[in-house]
């Protein structure tokens, strides 16, 4: 029997970003899937154009990102959601790799309604989530800030900023996390993809 090639998947980061914050976490997502040997593209979502929404549409798999502003995502992001409506009708995005990520002046903030919120958007466009995939970091005597996921979110991943910061001080284990969140949905992308190809192979025989 031959082997099952995995392709190189296509990534999709769509975010907005208000102070710039966000944008360095899609960066980090972007990093991450590139690693594994992704074709990444990036989205700015409130400047979005046709070619791409095509992008989106053609993507493997697309990693979502907002600001928690005021207990949930911005209304940047509200606003691509609900002009996505189209392609919900049309199942469009049916059966893609999804994921999730935010950013919070605050530890907490409701960073967690803002990625339920976007596992929900997710979810209502019938794609696949994956989540963080990380134990907590920073939760022992002996954990550090510097761990991976050092705020403890499951869902996507969670960064903490200064609400008077500039975009250099996104913590890097923040940073860290993300492009590991970025290189596993990559992974998964390029497994579903080689999955679909074999039974597809299987089927035909």
């Amino acid at each position: 029997m031959s082997q099952v090639v995995s392709p190189q998947p296509h990534v999709a980061v769509a975010f907005h970003s208000g102070y710039g914050h966000t944008a360095v976490l899609a960066e980090a997502v972007r990093r991450g899937a590139e690693k594994t040997g992704a074709h990444v593209t990036l989205v700015a979502v409130d400047g979005i154009t046709e070619e791409q929404w095509h992008q989106l549409d053609t993507a493997d798999a697309v990693v979502f990102g907002a600001p928690t502003y005021m207990g949930g995502a911005s209304a940047g992001f509200h606003a691509f959601a609900e002009a996505s409506s189209g392609r919900y009708l049309n199942g469009t995005w049916a059966d893609k790799i999804a994921a999730g990520f935010t950013n919070s002046a605050s530890k907490s903030g409701d960073k967690l309604n803002t990625l339920n919120f976007l596992a929900a958007f997710a979810a209502q466009h019938h794609m696949i989530w994956v989540g963080l995939g990380l134990a907590p970091g920073w939760n022992a005597l002996q954990a550090s800030e510097n761990d991976l996921n050092r705020l403890g979110f499951w869902v996507g991943a969670g960064a903490q900023t200064p609400q008077d910061g500039g975009v250099e001080t996104v913590h890097g284990s923040d940073i860290a996390t993300a492009e590991h969140l970025g290189a596993r949905v990559a992974a998964q992308a390029a497994a579903l993809a080689a999955g679909r190809t074999a039974l597809a192979g299987t089927t035909a025989a």
